[in-house]
């Protein structure tokens, strides 16, 4: 993914990447890829990207062990998140991805768990993008560092959705309009 994100990007990384992390494995290896292109010259600039970690209220190790300056994570007794991907009480990564985030002079941030759905139908309405449950807790991420002032407008920042909602069933609310034959259809509504 990082060397993909750098090549899409052409050789300028973003100011910030922010990632739903369970097992932290893509955000690993993305910061792993960027300090390796870095060293190899191929980047524009030698300023890597902000790195942010993303979890759920429901299950949220890593940004507890980032509160707490702590290099491991506990895990996490009773995890519950609709965002199953996200949903890791004790990454086997812990500490890369706490280093990386540290590194970078990023953070690790909980998102609200009742939330998610409605940050998905928000990404879904503005986007048109089908957001699965951890990429709509990096929507609500954003949300949330605006406006505590962590990104500004002039950032270049990459939300990951690392999945489409047609996994996720259980997360998609839709109200269906009833029509009924003997009146005429309210299309605008619909």
């Amino acid at each position: 993914m990082g060397l993909e994100l750098a090549e899409q990007f052409e050789w300028k990384l973003p100011d910030v990447i922010v990632y739903p992390t369970g097992g932290g494995t893509g955000l690993i290896g993305m910061w792993k890829a960027f300090n390796e292109l870095r060293a190899l010259g191929w980047l524009e600039s030698d300023k890597l990207p902000r790195m942010v970690s993303v979890q759920s209220t429901g299950c949220a190790p890593i940004v507890k062990a980032f509160e707490s300056g702590q290099r491991f994570a506990e895990k996490h007794e009773n995890a519950e998140s609709i965002a199953r991907g996200i949903r890791v009480p004790a990454a086997v990564g812990d500490f890369m991805i706490l280093d990386a985030v540290n590194d970078s002079g990023g953070l690790a941030i909980s998102v609200d768990e009742e939330q998610i759905c409605e940050w998905m139908s928000l990404a879904n309405r503005l986007e048109g993008i089908s957001v699965c449950p951890e990429g709509a807790a990096c929507v609500g991420a954003v949300e949330k560092l605006v406006t505590a002032g962590e990104i500004s407008d002039n950032e270049d920042v990459v939300i990951f959705n690392t999945g489409g909602i047609q996994k996720y069933v259980e997360a998609m609310r839709v109200e269906v309009p009833r029509l009924s034959k003997d009146e005429t259809v309210d299309w605008d509504r619909i």
